[in-house]
């Protein structure tokens, strides 16, 4: 009897051991998952982050404005403000940050459906961490066309200037100086001193030149699916910017006319219908939309 009860013990304990054992593998498989998981959203963020890409879309279309010599935009641009607020949301969208609310049974357009802050972990941006702060506290959430006007001040609502993101070229420029791409001056106007960001690394606003060239000439897939979306975004905020001539007017007069019609190709599409296929990024379209309406 003795004998019975020891193996019937033995037998539970083993059962017992690989009940556990069995768990553990389960969990550590469970966990291995989600560090797969995590790495490759962190991989999808930072896949912007090499020696070409290491600009946010703002940089490079700030950069994009700026000219060399004199370290400032065109005075008589009035696209680039709202432009820069259009890059914001795109950019966060891209880093994982933002998505549009779902388009529910009867399929919202893509401005009338609300921005949703989809994670609050800090970019390591200050702009981009402030603007993320804003459209996550908000309640109820806004649409993409309201918050490019609120990030912008452009509201007649007393209670939403807080929204408002100021001096945003300004701080981007210093961005800029701390990367190692431009230098801060001081100008005489007259009747004031400004202060300037003149060019010092030509290399890296060559290298952002040349891409935007070599998407529409060199690397031209014509699908826009098949191009990079960062890219892809840069052309489409940089035109709505005022700023996408810049990087055309060193071309041949034959390329010039050729990588603008592609260009304009890419403009001419209907946001709406390229939101819903395979990869797109909603918001991406969405800002588009709000810039072409």
């Amino acid at each position: 009897m003795t004998s019975l009860t020891q193996r019937t013990s033995g037998l539970v304990q083993r059962r017992t051991e690989a009940i556990r054992s069995a768990a553990a593998d389960k969990d550590k498989e469970s966990g291995g998952e989600e560090d797969e998981v995590r790495r490759g959203e962190e991989e999808d963020e930072d896949k912007g982050d090499s020696k070409e890409t290491r600009l946010t879309l703002m940089e490079e279309v700030l950069l994009l404005g700026l000219k060399d010599r004199e370290g400032y935009t065109s005075f008589w641009n009035d696209c680039i403000s709202s432009g820069l607020r259009g890059c914001m949301l795109v950019e966060l969208a891209l880093r994982g940050r933002l998505q549009l609310e779902a388009c529910g049974v009867r399929r919202k357009s893509l401005l009338a459906r609300k921005v949703i802050c989809k994670s609050d972990a800090p970019t390591g941006d200050v702009l981009l961490d402030e603007a993320l702060k804003h459209i996550k506290e908000t309640q109820p959430p806004e649409t993409v066309q309201s918050w490019i006007e609120l990030l912008s001040g452009e509201t007649w609502n007393p209670l939403k200037l807080h929204y408002q993101l100021r001096n945003v070229r300004e701080r981007l420029a210093k961005n800029l100086v701390e990367k190692g791409v431009l230098t801060t001056e001081k100008q005489n106007f007259l009747l004031f001193d400004m202060t300037t960001h003149p060019l010092t690394n030509s290399t890296i606003k060559q290298r952002l030149v040349k891409k935007v060239q070599d998407s529409v000439l060199e690397k031209w897939v014509n699908d826009p699916h098949r191009m990079d979306k960062r890219v892809l975004a840069l052309i489409l905020l940089a035109h709505s910017s005022d700023v996408l001539e810049n990087a055309f007017a060193p071309l041949q007069d034959d390329q010039y006319d050729l990588g603008m019609k592609r260009v304009h190709t890419l403009l001419e599409l209907e946001p709406e219908k390229e939101s819903i296929k395979p990869n797109a990024n909603e918001l991406m379209w969405a800002v588009v939309a709000a810039f072409t309406k």
